[in-house]
């Protein structure tokens, strides 16, 4: 794991946790000065935001330590794991919001309408949950941290959460009732299951060493391609560990080849490979004599590779 990365996800972390922390602590607090269901609900969420940046910073501990004898591949996946760690810490949030509003529609209780003194504090949530989204995806690209690009796309939610609450609160003020403050809670509640299922299909996908994009597969037949005394490229498979690429492929060559000459042909593709796709952690390339590839059953053929299915 480069230091360079390291750095990122660490300053994405704590400007995560202290602007986090902010936000939450002042949401709650005008909430329950305010009476406000929905403000309440939001800096909840937000309070699970400063849990999940203390998480990361943990993991970024793990992740810069060296391969070991227990972890040959290094211990990159350690980001992957809290990437789905804080889909569930998420989904049991914004099911606990849902239950609770559920609780207030069905005992028909009337709460007070909340004060002006909401609509301020939530829109200083909007401005600040907006930088915070947009720091969280320049560090994350930059990085290409799955588990910061996840906070992203969950301060870009609470971005979204906020504006409701913002709507419901008007809505309450001009109305004289607090029912719409409870609806927005509610909202709330089903919006952060919706990214808290979004985030762990795509770990998961990553921790079953699935990948559903076919661009890397197309670069790794255009390597072949171009190398001479390479072809067949086929028994590919890609996983990703962390944001790198772990690459196994088998080639085909001339079966009359000396060892050295196969095995300057696979160091061309490797670098071919290398020069055309970023972050490569590391290409394993067998090889065997052109044609001797029947009884294969894993990973992809060259067709399977660049085709459309």
């Amino acid at each position: 794991m480069s230091s360079d990365k390291i750095k990122m996800i660490r300053a994405a972390s704590i400007i995560a946790l202290v602007c986090n922390f902010v936000l939450a602590l002042l949401k709650i607090i005008a909430g329950l000065l305010s009476k406000s269901n929905a403000l309440i609900a939001d800096g909840i969420d937000s309070s699970t935001d400063v849990i999940i940046s203390i998480i990361a910073l943990v993991v970024v501990r793990v992740i810069s330590k060296p391969a070991d004898k227990e972890h040959p591949w290094g211990h990159g996946r350690a980001e992957t794991v809290a990437t789905a760690v804080l889909s569930f810490i998420l989904f049991f949030v914004g099911a606990q919001l849902i239950i609770n509003s559920v609780t207030v529609f069905i005992s028909g209780e009337q709460k007070a309408v909340p004060s002006v003194m909401a609509i301020i504090v939530t829109l200083v949530s909007i401005a600040g949950k907006t930088l915070l989204a947009v720091s969280q995806y320049v560090l994350g690209k930059r990085a290409d941290s799955a588990m910061i690009k996840a906070n992203a796309k969950n301060m870009t939610g609470d971005v979204l959460i906020s504006v409701s609450v913002l709507a419901g609160l008007i809505i309450s003020t001009l109305t004289g009732t607090s029912y719409a403050d409870t609806v927005i809670a509610l909202f709330i509640g089903a919006w952060i299951i919706k990214t808290a299922v979004g985030i762990f299909l795509e770990s998961n996908l990553e921790l079953m060493d699935g990948n559903n994009d076919k661009n890397p597969y197309r670069v790794i037949v255009e390597a072949v391609r171009e190398t001479d005394g390479a072809s067949n490229p086929h028994r590919a498979r890609m996983r990703r560990i962390a944001g790198f690429w772990d690459i196994d492929l088998d080639i085909g060559v001339n079966p009359k080849c000396t060892v050295i000459e196969a095995h300057n042909i696979a160091s061309q593709v490797e670098k071919e490979i290398k020069q055309r796709l970023d972050n490569v952690f590391d290409i394993m390339i067998h090889i065997e004599p052109y044609g001797d590839d029947a009884s294969e059953a894993y990973g992809l053929s060259e067709d399977e590779m660049y085709g459309d299915k």
